[in-house]
């Protein structure tokens, strides 16, 4: 089964969580996967954890199978140390995942972001 993650952002994470366990129930119901959903409440902070390096991280990952810490920093032209702080990041967030051997995997074939930028209520 090929995993997918929408990404949203959403002031409200009650509602974010409600929808998303609407989802799931629809899915334990149906007996098929719905997707994968994750939220953040503005714009800003998705993209305070979600930089630049790290999307180029997902990008590397995605679809590569298990790659280690220091083979991905060979490949992204990055320092060791800085990429493994990034990955953790990303692990933190369920973006990555690490394999029994310490390996990092990206387990999702698509990943969709969903943005939307409100006017600030006064």
């Amino acid at each position: 089964m090929e995993r997918k993650l929408t990404i949203t952002t959403q002031r409200d994470w009650k509602s974010a969580l409600r929808e998303a366990g609407a989802t799931a129930s629809k899915g334990v119901l149906s007996g098929q996967y719905q997707g994968e959903s994750l939220n953040f409440e503005s714009p800003g902070a998705f993209f305070s954890r979600l930089t630049a390096n790290r999307w180029a991280m997902l990008a590397e990952l995605q679809g590569a199978g298990e790659v280690g810490v220091r083979e991905l920093a060979r490949r992204l032209e990055r320092d060791v140390k800085r990429v493994h702080e990034d990955a953790m990041a990303l692990v933190e967030l369920g973006l990555l995942e690490r394999s029994a051997s310490g390996a990092l995997i990206c387990p999702f074939s698509d990943i969709h972001v969903d943005m939307h930028m409100e006017k600030k209520v006064a």
